[in-house]
């Protein structure tokens, strides 16, 4: 019988794990605006959010994101359905709906067979026909490693753009699915073990928890993907110019992430996400192994948002900028 394909070892990081640490993307991008055009720009590069929108007319904002990563999982067809699942997010994050997305695909012709592409392709396929969106084509390359993603195009109401710097002190923070996948992930690219709720939790579309908060009338929020929980509530706090305070225990995770950061698998991308923000951050007295979980690099995670959903768990608050971004209490 022919061994399994484990994807993951031809990885060298994993999901959202191997993005640019968020220090040295925002010197790369620096003093790099964007190139002018003629519709109007309603989000750009200011202060880092999910997608760019620009307005096509009074009621309408063209929504726009690309994303794609490595291999998070051994299973091509569950890999295909994260991607997807985790590109559609930028768009739900805000406030949009996805309409057209198109494939973009690296894949080593020579050391992987062709079939397990298509896999890929077939998750990302069912993904994009759960969330109403077409998916029409799009690009691949031969590449040394596999990679898979989406371009998403979408729409979304102006006066309902969900955003980073509409923050208000007062306001609580609430988080739609439960942390932890980065380090679940790690341990299944060391040992192969798979963690069911894990993939469950990656393959939720964001798609309600964003209606929800249309709904609820939420304008200010992120979803938290590769620069952890404390990463991106960081971006959130520096560009709305309030704290963000965090209730550490209040935070939800997936069954086995303490345990997968007692035993070391804990990838160089959570790492750097905590070495990030710590110059800014109280911690007060809280260990280590907790600070690892808060910056675990997520991929495909939930909602982060300014106001309160149903289902979703209140974590903190938004309050008057202080001497710290961060509070963890």
């Amino acid at each position: 019988m022919t061994e399994p394909v484990r994807l993951t070892r031809y990885a060298r990081g994993g999901g959202c794990a191997c993005k640019i640490p968020p220090g040295e993307l925002e010197t790369m991008v620096a003093g790099l605006g964007p190139a002018t055009g003629a519709a109007e720009l309603l989000v750009g590069l200011d202060h880092g959010d999910d997608a760019a929108v620009v307005r096509l007319d009074e009621r309408t904002g063209l929504v726009t994101t690309a994303d794609f990563f490595t291999p998070v999982v051994d299973d091509a067809y569950d890999w295909g359905r994260i991607a997807a699942t985790n590109a559609l997010s930028d768009v739900y994050a805000m406030g949009g709906t996805p309409l057209v997305a198109l494939n973009l695909l690296c894949w080593p012709r020579d050391m992987l067979p062709l079939e397990l592409a298509r896999e890929v392709l077939r998750g990302g396929q069912d993904v994009a026909r759960d969330a109403g969106c077409h998916l029409a084509g799009g690009h691949s390359v031969d590449d040394e490693g596999p990679k898979y993603g989406l371009a998403v195009t979408g729409v979304v109401r102006p006066e309902e753009l969900i955003t980073l710097d509409a923050g208000r002190a007062g306001l609580p923070l609430s988080l739609t699915k439960p942390l932890g996948v980065g380090v679940l992930n790690t341990r299944h690219k060391a040992t192969g073990e798979s963690f069911p709720e894990a993939v469950a939790a990656m393959t939720t579309l964001n798609r309600d928890a964003a209606r929800a908060a249309v709904a609820a009338g939420v304008r200010c929020g992120t979803d938290v993907t590769g620069f952890g929980l404390l990463g991106h509530a960081s971006k959130l706090a520096r560009a709305s110019r309030l704290t963000v305070a965090i209730d550490a225990a209040q935070v939800p995770y997936l069954t086995g992430a303490r345990e997968a950061v007692r035993d070391g698998h804990v990838s160089g991308g959570s790492r750097r996400n905590l070495e990030w923000v710590t110059p800014w951050t109280d911690f007060g007295r809280l260990a280590e192994a907790e600070q690892l979980l808060l910056a675990d690099a997520q991929t495909s995670g939930g909602l982060l948002v300014a106001g309160e959903l149903p289902g979703a768990t209140v974590i903190g608050e938004l309050l008057p900028p202080g001497e710290h971004r961060l509070i963890v209490r």
